[in-house]
């Protein structure tokens, strides 16, 4: 496993408290996350993980945890030159002042995303967002920072939500859809045409396949083919502790073949994009 040289665009360190999700028993289920740079940095020598974006955990709604690890990627950044930071960022007025100290690190060495997720509130075109958005996506530019979203279909995530961030922010700022869409309407809408047409449209538009659904990695690798366009904006993502590196190489792996595509999706893109 060690030659695979592979680049991850996503995955986090930090381990969050248990909690009572949808109104069942306190449970951790992100059974493999990582409390400590020592722990991660083993993961990806075992993984034989050459690269790795690294983003602050989240899932439990208490965005005070997800603000807490920001610190945590920076040092990590700053101790191995496999890692790259990502720092956990909100458009909500409440959390104005964390996120406010989170921009502050956007020039330390090693940072070079902003993660946002709609999970913990805020809507993309609540106008009460706009301005926290406007702010993020402008040290974002100042910076040359890719803006990390999550996407799930339905509520805040659904890329129907998420792509006005595309359409608002993307001329001039490189955006990572992360889980492409998180289901099968969002694959569907993505690959059909609107992934194509933005990138037709000159937006600066990436994704990963995290969490895809069977069928997506391998449609998305035709129609790339197809269209002839597409083939760069692609990342390999793990997206431990939630997904599982196995399972997400192995799938890429299978759709990408072992050409150019792949060399872009588990390589290439990554270097282009986070260093």
């Amino acid at each position: 496993m060690a030659d695979r040289g592979v680049h991850d665009a996503h995955r986090h360190i930090g381990v969050m408290p248990a909690y009572p999700f949808y109104g069942g028993p306190a449970v951790r289920p992100d059974i493999s996350a990582r409390a400590t740079i020592d722990e991660l940095i083993s993961d990806l020598d075992a993984e034989g993980t050459e690269r790795a974006l690294v983003i602050p955990n989240y899932g439990v709604p208490d965005p005070d945890i997800a603000f807490s690890f920001n610190e945590l990627c920076v040092e990590a950044a700053g101790r191995d030159d496999r890692i790259r930071a990502g720092l956990w960022v909100s458009p909500l007025a409440r959390d104005a002042e964390r996120t406010a100290a989170a921009l502050a690190l956007a020039g330390e060495p090693g940072v070079r995303a902003l993660k946002l997720s709609f999970l913990l509130g805020g809507r993309p075109d609540d106008p009460a967002c706009r301005a926290g958005l406007d702010r993020i996506f402008a040290v974002a530019r100042e910076h040359g920072l890719v803006v990390h979203v999550h996407t799930s279909p339905g509520a805040a995530s659904d890329i129907d939500e998420v792509g006005n961030l595309v359409d608002t922010y993307g001329d001039d700022v490189a955006v990572h859809l992360v889980h492409f869409g998180g289901g099968m309407s969002g694959h569907i809408k993505l690959v059909s045409h609107r992934f194509f047409d933005w990138i037709e449209a000159g937006k600066r538009v990436y994704t990963d396949l995290s969490w895809s659904i069977g069928f997506a990695p391998r449609w998305l690798a035709q129609e790339i083919d197809r269209r002839g366009i597409g083939h760069d904006r692609i990342l390999f993502a793990s997206d431990q502790p939630w997904g599982d590196h196995e399972g997400e190489y192995a799938r890429l792996r299978a759709a990408t073949g072992g050409g150019e595509l792949a060399d872009l999706v588990f390589r290439g893109t990554f270097e282009k994009l986070y260093g």
